[in-house]
C-alpha cells in the first residue's frame, strides 16, 4: 500500500508560508484538599477555555489555535494558572494523571449524548468515565490532509511518552492504562469506534468509513430503543466516532486523541516535538513501505500499518521500558530522551487502596503547581 502525494500538488499552501497553527485540550481531575474527587464548580469560569466534561469530577482546558509553541505554551499556562488560582481559593486542585487510580463510583454530567452511548456501548461504558486525556489539533494543509492524518496514524505509539497512570480501579494494568481500558475494552462491543484506523489512501475513502461507522452506532442505538432522528440530532458522522486520529472537518483540523493527560510541560513537549514532524509533510513526499519507518530530510516513510499497530500495544503496556518503542520514535523524528512518563514513577503493586490513591493524587496535583509556578518564573525573568 502507498499514500504517497507529490508535494508539488499542494495548491493552497498556507498564507504566507506561515507555522502551521496547533491547538491543545487537556483534561484534569478535580480533587478536594483531601484528594477526594469533586466537581469543579465555579472553576469552569475562571479562564476563556474552560469546559464541564461529560463526567462531574473532570473539568477540560483548551487553547485557542497558535502558530508558534512560545503562543502555545504562554496560552495553556495562563488559563492552568488562573483556574488554580480560583481553585486555591476553594481548597481544590488539578490532577495530571489519565486515570483516578481507583474507585468506580464515578457520576456522569445528566446529558442526553451520554445516556445514548452508555446504552449502546453497554456496561463497559464505565471505563470511559475514568479516562482523562490530551487532544491535539493541526489545521490541515490542504491538498495533504491524508498525509497528515497517516503520518499521526503512524506516530500514534509516541502516547508511550507521556503515560500518566498505569492503574484502574485500582489494579495495575498497563503503562497506559487509560489506552488500554479505553481502547480494548470499553468499546469492546464496537471496536471499530475506539481502536486506531488504518491508513487511508483519499479523503473519500475517510468519508466512506466515517459514514459506516456513523450507521453502525446509530443501528445500535435503534436496537437498544432511541428513535433515528434523536440519535441523529446528538450525533453526527464526525461526533460518533472516538478513533485516537481523525480527521475535523468542523474545525479544518487534524486530530490526535491517544495522549494521556500529563503535566503541561509535557503535553507542551510533546506538541512541539509532533509539529516539527508535522510541518515537514508541506514539502516532503510521505510513503508508506517496509516495516521500519523513519523521518528525514527527504522523506517521511510510514510503515505498513500491522507494525505501527505492534508498537501502539507495546507503547500502551510497557511504554518506554520497551525497547523498540524508543528506537521506533527516535526513527520517526522524537527526542524521546526529553520525556520522562509518569507511569514509570509508579511501583507496581496488587491493590491500591483509597487511601493511597487519594495521597497519590495530591502529590501530582502539587508537581502540576510546581509547574505552572515554574513556568511564571521563568516567564518573569
Amino acid at each position: 500500500m502507498t499514500g504517497s502525494i507529490d508535494p508539488g500538488r499542494s495548491s493552497h499552501p498556507r498564507a504566507g508560508n506561515r507555522p502551521l497553527r496547533r491547538s491543545i485540550e487537556v483534561e484534569y481531575w478535580v480533587i478536594d484538599d483531601t484528594g477526594q474527587l469533586t466537581e469543579p464548580g465555579t472553576l469552569v469560569d475562571a479562564s476563556p477555555g474552560v469546559e464541564r466534561e461529560f463526567v462531574k469530577p473532570l473539568l477540560e482546558i483548551k487553547t485557542s489555535p497558535c502558530e508558534t509553541t512560545a503562543q502555545l505554551r504562554e496560552q495553556l499556562y495562563d488559563r492552568i494558572g488562573r483556574v488554580l488560582a480560583a481553585a486555591e481559593s476553594e481548597g481544590k486542585s488539578l490532577v495530571p494523571l489519565a486515570t483516578p487510580l481507583c474507585g468506580s463510583d464515578i457520576e456522569d454530567l445528566p446529558h442526553e449524548r451520554t445516556r445514548i452511548q452508555e446504552r449502546v456501548v453497554g456496561d463497559e461504558f464505565e471505563c470511559v468515565r475514568h479516562c482523562a486525556g490530551t487532544h491535539i489539533h493541526f489545521e490541515q494543509q490542504p491538498g495533504r490532509e491524508i498525509d497528515q492524518l497517516n503520518t499521526l496514524t503512524a506516530l500514534d505509539p509516541a502516547l508511550a511518552l507521556v503515560n500518566s497512570s498505569p492503574y484502574f480501579q485500582g489494579s495495575h494494568i498497563a503503562a497506559g492504562a487509560r489506552s488500554e481500558i479505553y481502547r480494548w475494552k470499553a468499546y469492546e462491543s464496537l471496536p471499530h469506534q475506539g481502536q486506531l484506523w488504518p491508513y487511508v489512501e483519499d479523503t473519500e475513502e475517510w468519508a466512506t468509513h466515517l459514514q459506516q461507522r456513523y450507521e453502525e452506532f446509530v443501528t445500535g442505538a435503534i436496537v437498544a430503543g432511541f428513535d433515528r432522528k434523536e440519535v441523529e440530532s446528538c450525533f453526527s458522522p464526525e461526533s460518533a466516532v472516538w478513533t485516537p486520529v481523525k480527521l475535523r472537518e468542523e474545525f479544518s483540523t487534524v486530530e490526535w486523541r491517544s495522549p494521556d493527560t500529563a503535566l503541561p510541560n509535557q503535553v507542551l513537549e510533546l506538541a512541539d516535538q509532533l509539529s516539527e514532524i508535522m510541518e515537514r509533510i508541506d514539502g516532503t513526499d510521505v510513503y508508506i513501505e517496509g516495516e521500519t519507518g523513519g523521518v528525514t530530510d527527504e522523506a517521511i516513510v510510514l510503515p505498513e500499518f500491522d507494525v505501527v499497530q505492534q508498537h501502539v500495544q507495546s507503547g500502551i503496556r510497557t511504554g518506554l521500558s520497551s525497547p523498540a518503542v524508543r528506537s521506533y520514535l527516535d526513527r520517526m523524528g522524537f527526542d524521546v530522551s526529553a520525556f520522562a512518563p509518569l507511569s514509570h514513577e509508579f511501583e507496581a503493586c496488587e491493590g491500591l487502596s483509597p487511601e493511597r490513591a487519594r495521597e497519590i493524587r495530591l502529590t501530582y496535583a502539587d508537581r502540576l503547581e510546581k509547574d505552572i509556578n515554574r513556568a511564571r518564573s521563568i516567564s518573569a525573568d
